[in-house]
């Protein structure tokens, strides 16, 4: 037998056998790692014969001891696997051998053997990741591959190992094969948790249930967690049954949570839309499940049954009584013989109530009683011809509260005493029909004669129904709310669709265009407002006033519009009899009150004092005189201006000629600011003379600064002067029109 050396692999056991036998199994190759075997350390391991090593294996796995080439072919896998564990810790042990220096020897060059043919002088992993989870092992294998005896078994561990070891008697254990991923949806198909409950709901305006009980069947399907509810149909329940909610998950509350298989019990209220269901049972299947899961099942309750459903599975009853009063005979007898009232309704004390005109049938075929509305023609109401269908109408009714709902719906003779007959109807007197009280206040020729030879009755006097005159509301007329003028305001009291108030065409056509214009001062503590100046405009075509403030520069208030064209009432005067202010009260120092605000008259213009002279009748004696008295200084200073007698010196030819030279020579200079010196003038002229002071005059001249020749103004200035120092500023403007 050859011997193993170190650094030589180790041949297969079932190699190994077959080679020691001599004998090669049909079809197999011979072993021909044996003669490639590498060469031999210095120091071979001792030999053994491989049918004693092969047969300590199989003693050690647990194999009968048996060194025939038949016995060994036939060994059990588990000692061919020991056999080639062996085989590799000899390999290994005499690798470590050849590495390492030999005891006694000196660590010299030459004195070392190593392996030439290593490639590999990392370290071994240690760390790795195994099924996404981190963790470490111990390392087995040295730098260079060397095999680590730190972290291997011991000789007592691999003796114990060897002798007791269940692997090497029953074989590696295994590992049952992981059981396949199945969905919820495949797992739970088709199985559904089945409870038995019912709920109560109430029953108004009836009394013979309060309440009815309803059952149901919730339904959970475990599947996808959803929940349906049905309730049996029943025949002829009149109650829509059936599917109550359909088949989808429920909410359990606000926060998003649904309902799952946990939240069911025996012996619980649910709450799923505002309803309470009460579980009282399940099925088998769903009591196996629950406690399969661990959830502890409440006792079963009894069902709970609608008492009213229970009350009408029982069999009717008939009570059948014998009635004296034949009813056949009565209507044979009084087949179509109506009598006939007529009676009136005071409804007057509604809201827009009146007395409406009824006629009462009642029909002695069967004691019934109908009302029909008399229509007039245009009377505004809908023509319902009946009031009160043919029916018979009580007249004294049992308790009510025994009765009630009941007989407001329907009413019965379980709920009337006394119903009305041809006995209660009388001309004369009031009959109250269903809650409303009618007065009959006379009847027809047949029912005259029938009251007459069944009752004896003959005093069936007509009662004369007057009608009440309607009282007269007066017209409340609101205040003036200051939107709009005043008589057109007044037109929304008076009509529905207002119309424009009239207007005095006549008077308007006479006085179109005819304006009376004062200057009017702002009467105020504040000095800042006393000095405002404005024009107030009396328009004679329709007695309207405007006020309009010139604008002054530097004054630091806007001028423009101040108040528009309206109708100003005097102080003291109601809505009803307004009293507006006219050309009579508007003199020269009197005050009128302009909503609120008060202006003195302070001037006026010339056409207000030849209006009023024209049409002295219209005006007071004392009022046109002041306004003469007021005119009368500034016509005789404007005659004096307009009189044809030229100042010494001068004459009007020779000043209209050097009016217009001045005025051709502005024309080359292109000067158009015509008003800045008219304004400068009339502001020093605060008495509006028409004069000015010849000093004053020439200053004003020099601050404006006109692109002419000075010696045409000059001269202009001496033609204009009246007298020593007046200077006639009116003449002085011809040259500068505006």
């Amino acid at each position: 037998m050859r011997e193993i050396r170190a650094g030589t692999p180790s041949p297969a056991p079932r190699q190994l056998l077959l080679h020691t036998t001599g004998a090669v199994a049909p079809g197999a190759r011979p072993h021909r790692a044996l003669g490639r075997a590498k060469a031999a350390p210095a120091f071979p391991l001792p030999r053994q014969p491989l049918s004693l090593l092969v047969t300590a294996q199989a003693r050690s796995a647990g194999v009968a001891q048996c060194a025939c080439a038949f016995c060994l072919v036939s060994m059990r896998t588990e000692a061919h696997r020991a056999v080639a564990m062996e085989t590799a810790s000899l390999e290994a042990s005499a690798a470590a051998m050849s590495s390492e220096p030999r005891p006694g020897l000196p660590f010299l060059p030459g004195c070392s053997f190593r392996e030439p043919m290593k490639t590999s002088f990392h370290r071994s992993q240690t760390l790795g990741y195994k099924n996404g989870f981190a963790f470490s092992r111990l390392p087995t294998v040295g730098i260079g591959g060397e095999r680590l005896y730190v972290n291997q078994p011991s000789q007592a561990e691999l003796d114990e190992l060897s002798n007791t070891g269940p692997t090497l008697t029953y074989g590696r254990a295994k590992k049952a094969p992981p059981s396949g991923f199945i969905p919820t949806h495949v797992a739970f198909d088709k199985k559904v948790l089945k409870f038995d409950a019912y709920f109560q709901e109430d029953v108004p305006l009836s009394t013979e249930e309060h309440s009815r009980i309803r059952q149901v069947g919730i339904y959970y399907y475990l599947e996808d967690d959803t929940i349906s509810v049905i309730e049996p149909v029943v025949k002829n329940s009149g109650i829509p049954q059936g599917k109550l909610i359909r088949r989808h998950r429920v909410p359990k509350n606000d926060q998003g949570d649904h309902y799952h298989w946990k939240d069911l019990n025996r012996g619980i209220n649910i709450t799923m839309y505002g309803r309470t269901y009460r579980i009282v049972d399940c099925d088998p299947f769903t009591q196996v499940f629950l406690e399969s899961q661990g959830i502890e099942l409440n006792p079963p309750e009894k069902m709970v049954f609608d008492p009213y459903t229970e009350l009408r599975r029982m069999p009717m009853r008939m009570y059948i009584t014998p009635s004296d009063f034949d009813q056949l005979k009565q209507f044979l007898t009084y087949d179509k013989q109506v009598l006939r009232f007529y009676a009136m309704w005071d409804d007057t004390n509604s809201m827009f109530g009146e007395n409406r005109p009824y006629v009462i049938h009642y029909y002695l075929a069967d004691d019934t009683v109908e009302v029909r509305e008399v229509h007039k023609p245009n009377d505004g109401r809908d023509p319902f011809p009946v009031l009160i269908k043919r029916q018979r109408l009580p007249k004294t009714f049992v308790d009510k509260k025994k009765t009630f709902p009941s007989c407001v719906l329907e009413i019965s003779d379980q709920e009337v005493l006394e119903w009305y007959t041809a006995k209660d109807f009388a001309v004369g007197k009031p009959t109250t029909l269903l809650g409303r009280t009618f007065f009959i206040y006379d009847c027809d020729e047949f029912t005259r004669n029938f009251y007459c030879d069944k009752f004896g009755i003959t005093d069936f006097q007509p009662v004369e129904i007057k009608k009440k005159p309607p009282e007269e509301v007066p017209q409340v007329i609101p205040p003036y709310n200051g939107y709009g003028f005043l008589e057109d305001s007044l037109q929304n009291c008076y009509s529905l669709f207002p119309k424009p108030p009239r207007k005095d065409v006549i008077k308007m056509l006479e006085n179109d265009h005819k304006v009376l214009r004062y200057k009017v001062a702002l009467e105020s503590p504040n000095p800042v407002d006393a000095k405002r100046r404005f024009i107030l405009s009396y328009f004679l075509s329709n007695d309207m006033i405007s006020i309009y403030e010139p604008p002054v520069r530097n004054s630091g208030i806007i001028g423009g519009k101040y108040l528009g064209k309206t109708r100003v009432a005097k102080p003291g005067s109601s809505t009803e009899n307004a009293v507006y202010y006219g050309p009579a009260d508007l003199t020269i120092g009197s005050t009128i009150e302009v909503f609120g605000h008060r202006f003195v008259i302070t001037d006026a213009d010339e056409y207000v004092l030849n209006y009023m002279e024209s049409n002295a009748e219209s005006f007071p004696a004392t009022t046109l005189q002041s306004m003469r008295d007021h005119f009368h200084p500034r016509q005789v200073v404007e005659e004096t201006a307009k009189s044809d007698v030229p100042a010494p010196g001068t004459s009007k030819q020779e000043l209209d000629e050097l009016i217009a030279r001045v005025q051709e020579e502005l024309k080359l200079h292109n000067y158009l600011n015509y008003s800045n010196i008219r304004e400068a003038l009339l502001r020093c002229d605060k008495d509006e003379s028409g004069f000015l002071n010849k000093a004053k005059f020439l200053s004003v001249c020099d601050s404006l600064k006109v692109p002419t020749s000075a010696v045409l103004v000059n001269k202009l200035i001496d033609l204009c002067c009246c007298g020593d120092d007046k200077i006639n500023y009116r003449d002085f403007l011809r040259a500068f029109p505006s």
